[in-house]
């Protein structure tokens, strides 16, 4: 069993490269199968150390890693030759971000943020599956993933209110 994808246009992607680093969430969506979770694994250490910051840097750096990530995403995929290949995977580092927002610190609330941006990010509900459909380049790869956590979000803080 392969643990790294043989795909020719992720071989495309150089993670000596820093832009196709962050764009395969630091190399994790070379990962063979469900390199989309594997990202949004990658991405809990980053929001692990986000979590000890007040909100108001923890909300710029999500706010600038989504906006570089429109950059990120474009310039990987133009490099790949494809659009919103599934290696790809700085959307859901940031989805992840983004469900985490103002979350309490500990275990439990990172497992229920994961799950539900998961959930969201592979069922694409309305208006999720539309935007992915119709919005191309790199706005177009982040803006599912940017919706899927406001959706997560929503999710993580209706479970801290109401537990």
């Amino acid at each position: 069993m392969k643990l790294l994808t043989q795909d020719k246009f992720v071989n495309k992607l150089s993670l000596a490269n820093p832009i196709h680093f962050l764009a395969l969430g630091f190399g994790s969506g070379k990962a063979a199968k469900a390199p989309g979770t594997f990202g949004t694994l990658a991405a809990i250490p980053l929001v692990l150390l986000m979590q000890q910051l007040s909100l108001t840097p923890y909300l710029l750096i999500t706010v600038l890693s989504m906006l570089a990530g429109f950059y990120i995403c474009g310039k990987a995929a133009k490099d790949m030759g494809v659009h919103d290949h599934g290696a790809i995977v700085w959307d859901e580092v940031v989805g992840l971000m983004i469900t985490m927002i103002a979350a309490p610190a500990g275990f439990v609330w990172l497992v229920l943020g994961f799950i539900l941006f998961r959930f969201f990010d592979i069922i694409k509900p309305w208006p999720i599956r539309w935007l992915d459909a119709k919005v191309h380049g790199g706005f177009g790869i982040m803006i599912d993933d940017v919706l899927a956590g406001v959706f997560a979000l929503i999710g993580v803080q209706l479970a801290v209110y109401y537990l």
